[in-house]
């Protein structure tokens, strides 16, 4: 090439970066101010929503608080290291966001889709056998709404129609938010100068702060480490958000007794206040100790149950990671030592198995990381635990271990309180409840799970522990101390497995009640293994009654309804344990329920559900109807949401212009529990039925037996009484708050109400679950609340993909 040519074309060149700076300057500073404007707009909607939500009045925290007055002090003014929720969410959206709205990388166009796609609204793929978890394939029935509100509420307002999309299976809708985000990126530079590219920048918004939810680069972009400032240099893997802010002294309102409440009128601290820093940690610890969970305010009733067994066991070294505003302002309203964990998390349930439900779960690891830096000992648990005993005791006594975790094994392999003998207990380890000592052993595993868990936002938490833990296992660390302890991870650290009789999953405790089996009494329990998402947590824990809730709970308005449930020996244990067998006891104990249902309608009662038994075992996989090797007696009392969607069956869940009144039901145990009021139990009315042709049987209803004020006696009632008799019967016993019947068997003779029964029957439609599974697939079996007018029903699995539906569909 000739000189004069290379002279002419680096001028040329020269030329083309001279004009591309001149007329691409006014349009990266037109997407940067737009940028700038947008992220000053929203700290400002941030704050007035803080306000607003510990006003009374506009937000359900307003419910826990003790104060008629309770604003949140001006938290604009933050130290330099505090970090709000929206910085956190991602440091480099302006960049992302006008390389997406220009076209000009389509590199990191893709990326961003690829993010919205995959952090947001990809489906995750969910191995159930073994999980421990809820959820699972068509047998899953319980609703995945607001699976995606990290997106929502940053794509214009599409958070009602997202839910809406997304009620069936968790995940469910993922094509529409995908190209939510997609429509949200403008791909050409003059379309993003016409429009004012809002929509861009709150997609991009979206994608980044869920990104980082996920697991995603915690500082800038591609850095391995952040810097924590936890002391002493300490840095963390990639993954982890430097959620530590030392140097503000910690306040004398966060340092009262716990349950002590703030005085009414006063003002709830700026959230920079309630950053986590050492002496936070320190002031509650004891003995170098904490307890620690973290949720958002949609499991505010758990948390506040989780600490209450916990105090009410003397264990007061506790602190609770708030996800939102809204938990955080709850917590410390109810006096309970709380800190902020900067997570940006919407308040509402995601629901189990969403891209939510594992991006919280990537908290844990960060508080994993951050707790073992201050050099304390942790014990990690989910909101969705019980402590029935004090575990402090029980985890001193293995001193040399640097991890114990809970287990997902059905199967005891010790009778007593030692741990179990790992090389038995090969189900996966639950990381509900995680006990750390702060070793070098144990924060290298921390690291490796952080790093894990940010190269793939796809890992489940607890599958990137297992598959870390699994590298390396055994031999026994000390054989001839016979403690269980053994080596894992990589060779040097010290694992125990928890009992599982005594440290229960939802299994363990609710269908095999291996701890009466073995006779011990449980330290803890996690609602596990079961059916119908977190109001089917909370139902098994009142079954339990191991749940806290508020005194109006056990004393209903209107007053409650229960009945004998008679079940004939014949159906309980007569003859093999078959599945013909087992549908025969349980669509027997359904007939008297469907009539119970049915009364408690027309009498306007809260439904105390019966215990109901079962045969057969319910699991997400197909077995012979008792699972290989476990104590599941036969039959077994069967927690309510292995026959019936106790999700669903929610005052609120079905619209009763569709589906009539809901039924208020409570658990079975609820007569037993010592909280229900005595006023309750003092004033009930036995019914007593009787056949039409019993000579006892009178022709009218009989009430010479009962007082003049009707609040106790015996009532003797005809079986076969339509809705109106019944209405009239029971409309001047309106006082008594308790009416027991002796049996359901024939006592309800039809409804007069047609348009009343249609929707009755369409509301019971909805009730029943499933029971799974047969070996053949698909293998699982409908129940129906009307199984006894279905000429010759037995129970058969869907043949073919046409007959895979509940009995409403």
């Amino acid at each position: 090439m000739s000189p004069l040519r290379r002279v002419v074309g680096i001028a040329g060149l020269l030329a083309v970066i001279i004009v591309a700076y001149v007329l691409g300057r006014p349009v990266y500073w037109s997407l940067e101010g737009r940028w700038r404007d947008f992220r000053e707009s929203q700290a400002d909607e941030a704050t007035n929503a803080d306000q607003q939500a510990s006003t009374p009045g506009t937000s359900e925290s307003s419910s826990s608080s003790s104060s008629n007055n309770i604003v949140f002090a001006s938290n604009k003014l933050r130290p330099a290291s505090f970090s709000t929720p929206e910085t956190e969410g991602g440091r480099n959206e302006a960049a992302s966001a006008a390389s997406a709205a220009s076209g000009l990388s389509e590199s990191s166009t893709a990326a961003s889709e690829a993010e919205v796609g995959e952090g947001i609204s990809g489906k995750v793929e969910q191995t159930h056998m073994g999980t421990g978890e809820e959820g699972g394939g068509a047998q899953t029935q319980e609703d995945g709404e607001r699976n995606n509100f990290l997106a929502a509420q940053n794509l214009g307002g599409s958070s009602k129609a997202l839910s809406k999309n997304n009620t069936d299976v968790p995940g469910d809708g993922s094509s529409s938010l995908s190209s939510i985000g997609r429509n949200g990126m403008v791909n050409d530079a003059s379309a993003a100068l016409a429009a004012a590219s809002d929509d861009a920048i709150k997609a991009v918004s979206a994608a980044s702060v869920t990104a980082s939810a996920a697991g995603g680069e915690t500082s800038e972009a591609g850095s391995e480490e952040a810097s924590a400032g936890a002391g002493g240099g300490e840095t963390f893997a990639r993954g982890v958000r430097p959620i530590i802010h030392e140097g503000r002294p910690l306040i004398p309102e966060l340092k009262r007794p716990i349950w002590e409440k703030p005085p009414p009128g006063g003002k709830v601290p700026g959230k920079e206040e309630f950053a986590l820093r050492r002496e936070m940690v320190e002031f509650r610890a004891e003995g170098n100790v904490v307890v620690v969970t973290f949720a958002n305010h949609a499991f505010m009733d758990f948390v506040i149950n989780w600490v209450k067994h916990l105090t009410d066991l003397g264990v007061n070294n506790i602190l609770i990671g708030a996800m939102d505003t809204m938990i955080l302002t709850a917590l410390y309203n109810e006096g309970v030592p709380v800190f902020d964990l900067e997570s940006g998390m919407s308040p509402e349930d995601s629901g189990w198995g969403t891209p939510v439900f594992h991006a919280m779960g990537r908290e844990k690891v960060t508080l994993v990381n951050v707790f073992l830096a201050m050099g304390v000992e942790l014990l990690i648990c989910d909101t969705d635990t019980v402590w029935l005993r004090n575990p402090l005791p029980f985890i001193a006594r293995y001193p040399s271990a640097d991890v114990l975790t809970s287990s997902d094994h059905l199967v005891r392999s010790v009778d007593d309180e030692s741990l179990e003998k790992w090389q038995q207990a090969q189900s996966a380890y639950n990381i509900g409840i995680l006990h750390f000592r702060s070793t070098d052993p144990a924060k290298r595993l921390a690291r490796a799970w952080a790093e894990l868990l940010a190269s793939d936002a796809k890992i489940w938490d607890q599958n990137g522990f297992n598959d870390l833990m699994r590298k390396h296992m055994g031999p026994d660390v000390y054989p001839e101390a016979k403690d269980h302890v053994f080596w894992a991870f990589d060779g040097s650290l010290k694992l125990g497995i928890l009992p599982v009789s005594i440290f229960c999953s939802g299994h363990t405790y609710f269908v095999q009640h291996l701890h009466k089996v073995v006779g011990l009494e449980p330290y803890a329990l996690h609602a596990t293994f079961q059916f119908a998402g977190t109001p089917g947590k909370r139902h098994r824990f009142r079954e339990a009654m191991a749940f806290y809730d508020p005194p109006e709970y056990y004393d209903p308005p209107g007053g409650i309804i229960s009945f004998v449930n008679e079940i004939p020996e014949d159906l309980l244990r007569g003859g093999n344990h078959t599945l013909l067998t087992h549908f025969r006891l349980v669509n027997h104990q359904l007939k008297g329920i469907r009539a119970a249902l049915a009364i408690a309608t027309i009498l306007n009662r809260t439904l105390v559900m019966p215990s109901t038994w079962a045969r057969f075992d319910r699991i997400w996989y197909p077995h012979k109807g008792i699972l290989d090797n476990t104590a599941t007696p036969q039959p077994f009392l069967c927690p309510l949401d292995h026959i019936l969607n106790v999700d669903r069956m929610l005052p609120g869940k079905l619209p009763e212009e569709e589906f009539g009144p809901a039924v208020p039901f409570r658990e079975y145990s609820f007569l037993d529990n010592p909280r229900v009021p005595k006023d309750l139990r003092a004033s009930k009315l036995s019914v007593r039925l009787c056949n039409s042709t019993s000579p006892d049987c009178p022709a009218e209803t009989d009430t010479q037996n009962l007082p003049a004020d009707t609040h106790t006696g015996t009532l003797v009632l005809r079986r076969g009484m339509r809705e109106k008799q019944i209405r009239e019967t029971f409309e001047g016993y309106s006082l008594v708050k308790w009416i027991e019947f002796s049996s359901m068997e024939g006592v309800f003779g039809g409804w007069d109400d047609k348009e009343l029964e249609k929707k009755f029957r369409w509301r019971l439609r909805h009730y029943t679950g499933i029971w799974c599974c047969v070996h053949a697939h698909p293998g699982h079996i409908y129940y129906n609340f009307f199984w006894d007018e279905v000429p010759n029903w037995k129970p058969r699995p869907p043949e073919n993909a046409s007959e895979d539906h509940p009995a409403w569909e």
